[in-house]
Formats: C-alpha cells, sequence, structure tokens
C-alpha cells in the first residue's frame, strides 16, 4: 500500500485533498450523533457545509501547480488517488458552496412541512456531498467509478424518504437505471480503456490518443456518455422524473448540488483528460454523441413545455440544460468545453434557486401546478422574483450568468463548423420561453388566486433563494473566476 505520494505539492498541503472530501462525512457523523437534539443536529449540518465550503475554497491559490495524494496503489496503473486540477476543483466548488445554502433551505422546507427522518435525511445529504466531492477530485477512472456508485447508493434514501408508493417506485426506478448503466456500460468502457493503455489516469491532451482507431473510440465514447446515467441523456433519463417525488431540498440536490453535476462533470472529464479533444475532433468519434445531445436538448425541452407539474417541467428542464454541457464536450473543441465548464456552474445556481423557489410555493401555498400559480407573485414577490431571474439565465439573457456559457457554446459551435449545431443552441435557448417564463408571468399578471395566500415561505426558505438569484447576477459580472483556470487547463491562448 502506498499513502499520501505527491504530485507536485508538499506532502501536508496534498493532504487537504482526502480531508475535504471526509468532512462532510465527518458532518453527517455528527448528524447522527445529535439525532436527538434537532436544533444542535441542523448546526452540525450547517457548519460542516461551511467548513466544506472554505475547504475547498481555500484550494484556488494551489490549483494551477497542482496536488496529488494517493490513497493506495493496487495493481500497475490502477490506484486510488485524488489530484486537483481546475474542472474537477471547479465542481467542487459548486458543490460544497451550495451544500450549506441547501442546508438552510432544507431546515425551513423540513421543518416548515413536518418532515419525518430528518436525521436520516441530514446524513445522507452529507454522505452524498462526500461522494461528490470524491468524484470532483479523482485522478483517474477507477477512482471516479467508486465516488459514482457510492453517490448513488447514497442518494436513493433521500429519494424514497416519504416511504409512500410513490416514493418507493421513484427509487426503484432511479436504483435500476443508474446501476444499470454504470455497470453494463461505464465499468466495461473503464476496463478496456485499461487494456487498451494500461492506465486509468487523467492525462492533459487525452490517454486514448493514438491507442485506437476511429470505429473502436466512437464505441468506447458512447459505453461512457450513456454509461455516465447520472448525465441523463436520453434514453436512460427517466430516473430523472421519476426522483421527484422526493422532497424538493433533494430535488435541489439531484438537480445542482451533486447527482447530475457529477454526471455532465463526468463526461467533461473524460473527453479532456482520457479522450483528448484533438482525439475526439480529429478521430470524428464524437460525431453520434454529438447528434444524441442534440435531440436530448430539444426533445426534452419540448416535453417540458406540456408537464403541468412544476417539479416534473423543472425535471425535463434539467435534462434538456444537461445535454448543453454533453454537447459542449462532444463539439471537441477549447472553447465549447469551457463553455459547458461554466454552464455546469450558471445552471447549478439557476435550477437550484428554480427548486428552492418551487419549495418555497409548496410550504407557502402547498400548490405544485403550474396552472394553480395565477396571481400568486403578489402574494410571493421575493420567490417569483427569483423564479424570474434563474428563468432569464438559464435562457441565456444579460445580465445574468447564463449569457456567457451560451456565448461560449455557440462560438465553440462555430469553431466546429457545426451550422446545424448552432441552429440547435439557438432553438434549445428558445424553449425555456415557452417552459420557465410563462411562471413567473402567471404568477404576477394572473388573476388572484382562489382562498387566502398569507405571503412568502418561511425566512430559512426565501433567503437562500435570494442568494442564488443573486449568484445568478454575479456570474455574469465575474465569469473569468470559472473561464481563467479552465481556459488554463486546457491550454487556450
Amino acid at each position: 500500500m502506498t499513502t499520501g505520494q505527491l504530485g507536485w505539492a508538499a506532502p501536508e498541503r496534498a493532504l487537504a485533498l482526502p480531508l475535504v472530501v471526509a468532512l462532510p462525512l465527518l458532518g453527517g457523523i455528527g448528524v447522527l450523533l445529535l439525532r436527538r437534539r434537532p436544533n444542535q443536529r441542523e448546526a452540525v449540518s450547517l457548519l460542516a457545509g461551511l467548513a466544506a465550503a472554505g475547504s475547498v475554497l481555500s484550494l484556488w491559490p494551489a490549483v494551477q501547480g497542482g496536488l496529488r495524494f494517493e490513497l493506495w496503489s493496487w495493481l500497475p496503473g490502477l490506484a486510488f488517488a485524488f489530484e486537483l486540477e481546475p474542472l474537477g476543483l471547479l465542481f467542487a466548488t459548486v458543490a460544497a458552496v451550495l451544500w450549506p445554502v441547501t442546508t438552510v433551505f432544507s431546515i425551513g422546507y423540513m421543518r416548515g412541512n413536518g418532515q419525518p427522518r430528518q436525521t436520516s435525511f441530514y446524513f445522507y445529504f452529507a454522505l452524498s456531498v462526500s461522494a461528490a466531492l470524491w468524484i470532483a477530485f479523482s485522478a483517474n477512472l477507477v477512482t471516479l467509478f467508486v465516488g459514482y456508485e457510492v453517490l448513488t447508493l447514497a442518494t436513493v434514501p433521500l429519494v424514497t424518504h416519504e416511504r409512500s408508493a410513490g416514493a418507493s417506485h421513484g427509487g426503484r426506478v432511479y436504483l435500476g437505471i443508474l446501476l444499470a448503466t454504470s455497470i453494463c456500460l461505464l465499468l466495461p468502457a473503464i476496463v478496456w480503456t485499461w487494456l487498451l493503455t494500461g492506465s486509468t489516469e487523467f492525462v492533459p491532451g487525452g490517454l486514448l490518443s493514438g491507442a485506437a482507431g476511429p470505429g473502436v473510440l466512437a464505441v468506447l465514447l458512447a459505453l461512457f456518455v450513456f454509461g455516465t446515467g447520472k448525465a441523463a441523456m436520453m434514453p436512460f433519463h427517466r430516473w430523472l422524473p421519476a426522483a421527484m417525488v422526493a422532497p424538493t431540498p433533494v430535488s435541489a440536490l439531484l438537480h445542482a448540488v451533486a447527482v447530475v453535476k457529477a454526471g455532465v462533470f463526468t463526461v467533461l472529464k473524460v473527453s479532456i483528460y482520457t479522450f483528448g479533444l484533438d482525439t475526439l475532433d480529429s478521430s470524428g468519434a464524437n460525431t453520434p454523441m454529438m447528434w444524441a445531445a442534440a435531440i436530448t436538448l430539444l426533445v426534452a425541452g419540448l416535453i417540458a413545455i406540456m408537464k403541468d407539474n412544476l417539479k416534473a417541467r423543472l425535471a425535463y428542464s434539467t435534462v434538456s440544460q444537461l445535454a448543453y454541457i454533453v454537447l459542449a464536450a462532444m463539439l471537441a473543441n477549447r472553447v465549447a468545453a469551457v463553455g459547458g465548464a461554466l454552464h455546469l456552474a450558471t445552471h447549478a445556481v439557476g435550477k437550484i434557486t428554480l427548486f428552492f423557489c418551487a419549495g418555497a410555493i409548496y410550504t407557502a401555498a402547498h400548490k405544485n401546478r403550474v396552472s394553480e400559480l395565477d396571481g400568486l407573485g403578489r402574494a410571493m414577490p421575493w420567490t417569483f422574483g427569483a423564479f424570474l431571474v434563474a428563468s432569464v439565465s438559464l435562457i441565456g439573457l444579460p445580465p445574468l450568468g447564463g449569457t456567457w456559457s451560451k456565448w461560449l457554446l455557440l462560438q465553440g459551435t462555430a469553431d466546429a463548423g457545426a451550422a446545424v449545431m448552432m441552429a440547435v443552441v439557438l432553438v434549445g435557448s428558445l424553449l425555456p420561453f415557452a417552459y420557465l417564463l410563462p411562471i413567473p408571468v402567471r404568477a404576477f399578471l394572473g388573476p388572484a388566486p382562489p382562498g387566502v395566500v398569507h405571503g412568502e415561505a418561511p425566512p430559512a426558505c426565501v433567503v437562500p433563494l435570494v442568494l442564488t438569484a443573486a449568484a445568478c447576477v454575479a456570474l455574469f459580472f465575474v465569469p473569468d473566476l470559472i473561464i481563467g483556470p479552465v481556459r488554463h487547463a486546457l491550454e487556450l491562448p
């Protein structure tokens, strides 16, 4: 066994990587120990989230130098190891920073709706964030696969939290699709990569360069993309709408903090560091998956328009928006890859805002259908104002953060000479006009709702959604905080 091996920095600095991964798990253990003391239990969850966020943010000054910590080496080319690089640190930052914000929202939602089994909720939430950080810092495919499977198993109790017949069915669909795709597609892809190259390491420029012909690379890429079920590519997307039976804070976890972001992060990471963008582009192996992403983007957006259930509409919106990131990876050029990485962050803050709003609406007014929201904005202006901000960001209009990720994606299609894909991005950006914008418009301009609506949800629900909506605005003005390090990692001029 080899422990604590060093990449390019002092051993004690490299030790920060496993410690950051362990922080949420330690917080989860604290939650279990304080299960009979709700206030202290939730305080521990919040403090663990703040500690994890601070620790991840403290790693940014070291990201260009790189850190590596090897947990265990067991076969040549196979090891459990963590590594610090900009794309992984971006995902870790999204997960860690949004965790304490979601914890505050969860306190308001879980208490406001009298949810049972709150201790298990906070424990599995912490375990899920720990798994997400494990994935973010994985130095190779083997390490990533272990974290990926742990994340699946840790989130099943959250999906089935309500223990109803619907929750049980949703949990079975969730577990069945995610395990089937990872075991039957992703794992064989990892083994095949090892047989071709003798390694599973993430290598700048790609591991598979010159290792196989275009046909093999195309099949291998399809195994990776469809095997990463958390990216919700059609036809392996049904787990995501099925999981909407979970409490809204879980939906926020699935869509913004950990699960789907782990999926699209994996697709980006594999495209850049396993295949290599130049290898994908020169071989043409990316073309079939490019079309698969385009179809998912458009079809999911059209389905979202037809959904009256608010969470179902947001779920299909997520499927469509994730396909932008997969498409960015499949365009196989550096501008598109940077756009995909930026969209990982802009979509995270936008979509978590929308789910926070959905949870606040249910807590305050017990409504979960779009057709029931007419006039509700006048009673809940903060909630629906935040919903409007996040919607405009996901469309990609200024002055919201989604503007830059969509712009870079369009530039990426131009660099790839992919006129049809440029049209897909443009049409896909119009679809949220039909499935998101009507919601705040109806809420503010529709007739007064029947019955009495007393106003906003509890402050613990409203404050987080206002903060994440503000982050949608902030990302418009400081996109270089993300673009700069990722561009440097991809050696862009």
